[in-house]
């Protein structure tokens, strides 16, 4: 009979030439379990969506409760569906006021491509701009915006009209016009390796956008719902984005994506044509009830107000000098190393005594830190400690 790791390497898609073939039968809080009883702490939280951890008691709870009312019943946007009201409601509330409508997604991706539909039909303007290194997602629009041309040339011809510039670069803000109907900016760039961004620059961006009549997008589909040490990492810069661009840590483990804007922009999408944007699953109810439970957690929990702290910790016990660099802002981190046989070997070595950590798309020498915010300060100790080994042994 064979394994499921034959099973998966026969029938399942591979998105690389060498998966991790970690094999996991159960999840809890920030640990994966393998078939064997192997245990891994999940540094990585898959990647920010879990950011209350795995299964959190909560979120099993209102999946349970709305598996006993109903599943899917129609297409996004038609019928009143108690879970995406309420959860769209109590969003908003956590919002500034100039964000009044919520449009549900099934993943970040999804949210990316609605996101430029509502800013080239509101502008009546075509030109989008990115930023380099940056990563937004793989459909074909998503990817049209991604800031590393070894990504999209085998993909090509993608969407025209897209411009980049440099990152946190102040002089290249003059290549938004009024031509430009949104700048596409990551709150903090994620797969360049977590890369923050001044204040100051963000404040420019802002300014320039204002002037030109531009829409301002952030995605913080990495950086959203605690991950900073603010809710949304918007808050840091003391601006607000005209589009907000949500998903992972979301939906409390559920697929679950959102792109949010003022009304009067979000409205385009329902005239010529009507039914400008559409989606069968998106804001699935069961994502909503979920991403309710999650929200809930992370307020009444107090997690946003423990980062600042945890990630403190991070940083006073992975002291070593094979690491060049920790960047971050909260339990958003990088470690930055020498070369990518340091980050492989040191990732692997982490796997095999119970610690899951990864690297970056754009960014292969550095290694990603970014647990659950639920990790306590003895499991950061224990992680710390076995990163350290690695460290040792491979710097």
């Amino acid at each position: 009979m064979l394994s499921n790791r034959e099973l998966f390497l026969m029938n399942t898609a591979q998105t690389s030439s060498s998966p991790r073939l970690v094999e996991v039968v159960k999840a809890e809080g920030v640990y994966l379990y393998g078939p064997n009883g192997e245990e891994y702490m999940d540094l990585v939280s898959g990647f920010n969506v879990s950011n209350i951890g795995h299964r959190h008691p909560k979120v099993l709870e209102a999946i349970n409760s709305q598996l006993d009312k109903y599943l899917h019943v129609t297409v996004y946007g038609e019928f009143v569906q108690v879970p995406q009201v309420q959860f769209a409601t109590e969003l908003l509330a956590e919002l500034p006021a100039h964000f009044q409508s919520v449009y549900f997604t099934n993943s970040g991706t999804e949210a990316v491509e609605g996101s430029m539909k509502i800013a080239k039909k509101y502008t009546g303007r075509r030109q989008i701009i990115a930023a380099k290194k940056a990563y937004h997602g793989s459909t074909q629009g998503a990817l049209s915006l991604i800031g590393n041309d070894a990504y999209r040339q085998a993909y090509a011809p993608l969407l025209p009209e897209i411009d980049f510039i440099e990152f946190n670069e102040l002089e290249d803000l003059t290549k938004i016009t009024e031509k430009t109907a949104a700048i596409i900016l990551e709150a903090i760039q994620g797969e360049a390796g977590v890369r923050v961004p001044d204040i100051a620059y963000m404040q420019a961006v802002r300014k320039r956008c204002d002037e030109t009549g531009t829409l301002l997008i952030f995605d913080e589909i990495q950086t959203g719902f605690g991950r900073t040490g603010r809710l949304f990492a918007f808050e840091h810069f003391d601006i607000v984005p005209d589009i907000l661009m949500l998903a992972k840590g979301i939906g409390g483990g559920m697929p679950l994506g959102a792109f949010v804007a003022a009304k009067e922009v979000m409205d385009v999408i329902k005239d010529n044509p009507m039914l400008g944007h559409i989606t069968t699953f998106g804001g699935h109810p069961v994502s909503c009830a979920a991403a309710r439970a999650s929200l809930a957690v992370i307020k009444t929990e107090n997690l946003v107000e423990q980062v600042e702290r945890k990630a403190l910790l991070f940083k006073e016990r992975l002291k070593h000098p094979a690491i060049k660099e920790i960047r971050g802002l909260g339990l958003m981190m990088c470690l930055q190393l020498h070369s990518f046989d340091q980050v492989y070997n040191v990732s692997r070595y982490c796997a095999e005594n119970g610690v899951m950590i990864d690297w970056y798309l754009h960014c292969e020498t550095a290694l990603r830190v970014a647990p659950p915010l639920t990790i306590t300060e003895l499991e950061i100790e224990k992680a710390c400690n076995i990163l350290v080994k690695g460290l040792e042994k491979y710097a």
